[in-house]
């Protein structure tokens, strides 16, 4: 796995939370980042999605609550939550494009997926 995503959990309503994407090597880097989430009983979906020329893309339900963002270093995205609601409950998944170098060898995984971390908002 070469992402590894974390910060899930229980909040309230109304609440904050920051879910992080980490790359599982050090040599790892992240490009065209993205966030995903799945309700129970609903299809995968675009949460998030940060482009090469710094500008996202956010779903309608999420504008001007989430952002997305990444480290300097390409390793690390986040999705900052704020004031949650019930039905942003879900599996959250993060994506990308992971490339590194080994040697003078360029390697590249593309649409590269994290396990998920849940996260559940009580009303």
């Amino acid at each position: 796995v070469q992402l590894q995503a974390s910060g899930g959990g229980l909040v309230q309503a109304g609440g904050s939370l920051r879910l992080s994407c980490v790359a599982s090597d050090t040599r790892f880097r992240i490009s065209d980042p993205a966030w995903y989430r799945q309700a129970p009983g609903k299809e995968r979906e675009l949460v998030a999605r940060l482009l090469s020329d710094g500008t996202t893309i956010l779903s309608e339900v999420v504008k001007g609550r989430f952002a997305i963002s990444r480290d300097n270093d390409r390793r690390t995205v986040y999705l900052q939550m704020n004031n949650v609601k019930p039905e942003d409950t879900g599996d959250y998944y993060c994506n990308g494009d992971v490339s590194w170098t080994s040697g003078s060898v360029h390697h590249e995984t593309i649409g590269s997926w994290g396990r998920g971390t849940l996260v559940t908002v009580s009303s």
